[in-house]
């Protein structure tokens, strides 16, 4: 078991989102802003820098997050901002890990559009696909996504 896990261990936390899956949603989408990127691994022209803080500034447009993993915040806190921008007028398309089992999950992703990713895909050059089941969760403006709206 430790060497499938040292597999999957990286400090890297800015994995690239792969172009073969970020591309067909950017098509459906036409996205204007990444919120979660750097200069070297955004998907969009505009984008929200670590230095910018996501978390704190308003976003809009149709936004693409593949939210860092580790760096400052957790997947629920991504997840919460999300829906929170989502209910001031964005759309927001996230990957993030499917985490079904989790109370942010059933109550900010399940009510949104959840399409969960087949296979493992690799991300910005890294070795192996990650082990973990995916989802790509949308979140748009006119639905209601949870108790407290």
């Amino acid at each position: 078991m430790a060497s499938f896990v040292g597999k999957f261990e990286s400090n890297k936390q800015d994995w690239t989102t792969p172009d073969s899956m970020w591309k067909p949603l950017d098509d459906e989408f036409e996205f204007t802003l990444d919120v979660a990127a750097s200069k070297e691994n955004t998907k969009c022209t505009n984008y929200i820098s670590e230095e910018q803080d996501a978390m704190r500034v308003s976003w809009s447009g149709a936004c693409w997050l593949n939210p860092p993993y580790g760096r400052g915040y957790s997947l629920s806190a991504w997840v919460r901002r999300a829906n929170e921008q989502a209910k001031n007028g964005c759309i927001v398309v996230m990957l993030i890990p499917a985490r079904t089992n989790t109370e942010w999950w059933h109550t900010y992703c399940q009510p949104a559009e959840v399409r969960f990713v087949r296979g493992r895909p690799k991300f910005g050059g890294a070795k192996y696909g990650l082990p973990w089941p995916l989802a790509i969760v949308i979140m748009k403006p006119d639905k209601k996504r949870n108790p407290d709206d």
